[in-house]
Protein backbone atom coordinates (compact mmCIF):
# COMPACT_ATOMS: atom_id res chain seq x y z
CA UNK A 1 0.00 0.00 0.00
CA UNK A 2 1.64 3.95 -1.08
CA UNK A 3 -0.15 5.34 1.47
CA UNK A 4 2.51 8.45 1.39
CA UNK A 5 1.61 9.38 -1.93
CA UNK A 6 2.08 13.10 -3.24
CA UNK A 7 0.60 14.02 -6.01
CA UNK A 8 1.26 17.55 -8.54
CA UNK A 9 -1.44 18.60 -10.26
CA UNK A 10 -0.74 21.33 -12.68
CA UNK A 11 -2.68 23.25 -16.33
CA UNK A 12 -2.16 26.37 -17.72
CA UNK A 13 -4.74 25.87 -21.12
CA UNK A 14 -8.33 25.48 -21.29
CA UNK A 15 -10.12 22.38 -21.69
CA UNK A 16 -12.69 21.98 -24.31
CA UNK A 17 -15.07 20.52 -22.37
CA UNK A 18 -14.05 21.47 -18.44
CA UNK A 19 -13.17 25.44 -19.36
CA UNK A 20 -10.66 26.42 -17.69
CA UNK A 21 -7.42 25.04 -15.48
CA UNK A 22 -9.01 24.62 -12.26
CA UNK A 23 -12.45 23.32 -13.18
CA UNK A 24 -10.45 20.95 -14.97
CA UNK A 25 -7.90 19.65 -12.47
CA UNK A 26 -11.33 19.92 -10.05
CA UNK A 27 -12.46 17.15 -12.75
CA UNK A 28 -9.00 15.25 -12.12
CA UNK A 29 -10.34 14.93 -8.41
CA UNK A 30 -13.04 13.16 -9.17
CA UNK A 31 -11.82 10.42 -11.26
CA UNK A 32 -8.50 9.97 -9.52
CA UNK A 33 -10.60 7.33 -7.20
CA UNK A 34 -12.36 5.37 -9.79
CA UNK A 35 -8.87 4.68 -10.52
CA UNK A 36 -7.77 3.11 -7.41
CA UNK A 37 -6.04 6.17 -6.22
CA UNK A 38 -7.78 7.73 -2.63
CA UNK A 39 -7.44 11.36 -2.17
CA UNK A 40 -6.31 11.96 1.43
CA UNK A 41 -5.60 15.81 1.57
CA UNK A 42 -5.51 18.59 -0.76
CA UNK A 43 -4.09 21.43 -0.98
CA UNK A 44 -5.31 24.73 -2.03
CA UNK A 45 -5.16 26.34 -5.65
CA UNK A 46 -2.56 28.33 -6.73
CA UNK A 47 -1.76 30.62 -9.62
CA UNK A 48 1.87 30.64 -10.55
CA UNK A 49 3.97 32.19 -13.51
CA UNK A 50 5.31 29.51 -16.16
CA UNK A 51 9.02 28.32 -15.17
CA UNK A 52 10.93 29.07 -16.92
CA UNK A 53 9.81 32.29 -17.22
CA UNK A 54 7.97 32.53 -20.30
CA UNK A 55 4.52 34.30 -22.41
CA UNK A 56 2.58 30.85 -21.57
CA UNK A 57 -0.65 31.89 -19.42
CA UNK A 58 -0.18 31.26 -15.85
CA UNK A 59 -0.78 27.77 -14.46
CA UNK A 60 -3.00 26.83 -11.56
CA UNK A 61 -1.16 24.09 -9.68
CA UNK A 62 -2.09 21.76 -6.20
CA UNK A 63 -0.77 18.86 -4.81
CA UNK A 64 -2.68 16.05 -2.83
CA UNK A 65 -1.60 13.05 -0.58
CA UNK A 66 -3.25 9.89 -1.57
CA UNK A 67 -2.88 6.44 -1.04
CA UNK A 68 -3.04 3.38 -3.49
CA UNK A 69 -2.69 -0.47 -3.34
CA UNK A 70 -0.60 0.03 -6.68
CA UNK A 71 2.95 -0.16 -7.62
CA UNK A 72 4.34 2.94 -8.18
CA UNK A 73 4.96 2.50 -12.45
CA UNK A 74 0.94 1.83 -12.04
CA UNK A 75 0.40 4.86 -10.39
CA UNK A 76 1.86 6.88 -13.15
CA UNK A 77 0.46 4.97 -16.11
CA UNK A 78 -3.20 5.89 -14.76
CA UNK A 79 -1.75 9.37 -14.15
CA UNK A 80 -1.21 8.98 -17.68
CA UNK A 81 -4.01 8.05 -18.81
CA UNK A 82 -6.00 10.52 -17.09
CA UNK A 83 -3.85 12.96 -18.96
CA UNK A 84 -4.56 11.36 -22.37
CA UNK A 85 -8.14 11.10 -21.81
CA UNK A 86 -7.75 14.56 -21.43
CA UNK A 87 -6.58 15.29 -24.77
CA UNK A 88 -2.62 15.83 -23.57
CA UNK A 89 -0.10 15.14 -25.99
CA UNK A 90 3.58 15.02 -24.62
CA UNK A 91 6.14 17.28 -26.28
CA UNK A 92 8.31 19.93 -25.28
CA UNK A 93 9.28 20.16 -22.27
CA UNK A 94 7.23 22.74 -20.23
CA UNK A 95 5.30 23.46 -22.80
CA UNK A 96 1.55 24.43 -21.99
CA UNK A 97 -0.80 21.97 -21.15
CA UNK A 98 -4.66 21.41 -20.43
CA UNK A 99 -3.45 18.89 -17.43
CA UNK A 100 -0.37 17.68 -16.00
CA UNK A 101 -0.09 14.98 -13.32
CA UNK A 102 2.95 14.08 -11.62
CA UNK A 103 4.23 11.77 -8.76
CA UNK A 104 6.35 13.40 -6.44
CA UNK A 105 6.69 11.58 -3.74
CA UNK A 106 5.95 8.29 -2.01
CA UNK A 107 7.15 8.29 1.35
CA UNK A 108 10.78 8.01 2.06
CA UNK A 109 11.59 5.80 -1.70
CA UNK A 110 13.78 6.88 -4.09
CA UNK A 111 13.50 5.02 -7.19
CA UNK A 112 15.91 6.28 -10.20
CA UNK A 113 14.71 4.40 -12.79
CA UNK A 114 15.71 3.11 -15.53
CA UNK A 115 12.08 3.03 -15.87
CA UNK A 116 9.35 5.53 -14.36
CA UNK A 117 8.80 6.72 -12.25
CA UNK A 118 11.40 8.58 -10.96
CA UNK A 119 10.62 9.41 -7.37
CA UNK A 120 11.00 11.94 -5.47
CA UNK A 121 10.48 14.03 -8.77
CA UNK A 122 13.64 15.55 -9.97
CA UNK A 123 12.76 18.84 -10.43
CA UNK A 124 10.53 19.65 -7.57
CA UNK A 125 12.68 20.94 -4.88
CA UNK A 126 13.13 23.54 -7.52
CA UNK A 127 9.75 24.79 -7.82
CA UNK A 128 7.71 27.20 -5.65
CA UNK A 129 4.20 25.71 -7.50
CA UNK A 130 5.00 22.16 -6.16
CA UNK A 131 6.72 22.88 -2.68
CA UNK A 132 3.94 25.67 -1.26
CA UNK A 133 0.96 23.24 -1.92
CA UNK A 134 2.69 20.24 -0.62
CA UNK A 135 3.84 22.01 2.56
CA UNK A 136 0.30 23.00 3.08
CA UNK A 137 -0.57 19.31 3.57
CA UNK A 138 2.89 17.88 4.69
CA UNK A 139 4.46 20.68 6.77
CA UNK A 140 6.89 17.96 8.45
CA UNK A 141 7.77 16.66 5.06
CA UNK A 142 11.34 16.17 4.14
CA UNK A 143 13.18 15.43 0.97
CA UNK A 144 13.84 11.72 0.60
CA UNK A 145 17.64 12.20 -1.52
CA UNK A 146 18.77 15.39 0.74
CA UNK A 147 17.20 15.13 3.87
CA UNK A 148 15.82 18.97 3.87
CA UNK A 149 12.82 19.80 5.51
CA UNK A 150 10.47 21.38 3.66
CA UNK A 151 10.86 24.96 4.76
CA UNK A 152 14.35 24.89 3.80
CA UNK A 153 14.09 24.14 0.37
CA UNK A 154 11.39 26.55 -0.02
CA UNK A 155 13.80 29.00 1.95
CA UNK A 156 16.07 28.59 -1.19
CA UNK A 157 13.82 28.76 -3.84
CA UNK A 158 14.63 31.18 -6.63
CA UNK A 159 12.93 34.67 -5.65
CA UNK A 160 11.66 35.43 -9.11
CA UNK A 161 9.56 32.61 -9.05
CA UNK A 162 5.65 33.96 -8.56
CA UNK A 163 3.17 31.41 -6.95
CA UNK A 164 0.48 32.58 -5.20
CA UNK A 165 -2.85 30.63 -3.25
CA UNK A 166 -6.22 31.51 -5.43
CA UNK A 167 -7.92 33.05 -2.52
CA UNK A 168 -11.76 31.45 -2.77
CA UNK A 169 -9.40 28.00 -2.42
CA UNK A 170 -9.38 26.49 1.04
CA UNK A 171 -6.91 23.51 2.17
CA UNK A 172 -9.06 20.50 2.56
CA UNK A 173 -9.27 16.91 3.18
CA UNK A 174 -10.89 14.74 1.13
Amino acid sequence: MLDDLYIGLGANLPHPQFGLPRATLEHVLTLLPGLGIRILRRSRWYESAPVPVSDQPWYVNGVIQAEADLAPGEVLARLHRIEAELGRARGARNAARSVDLDILAIGNLILDGPEPPIVPHPRMAERAFVLLPLAEIAPDWRHPVTGLAISELIRRLPREQVTRPLQDSPVSPA
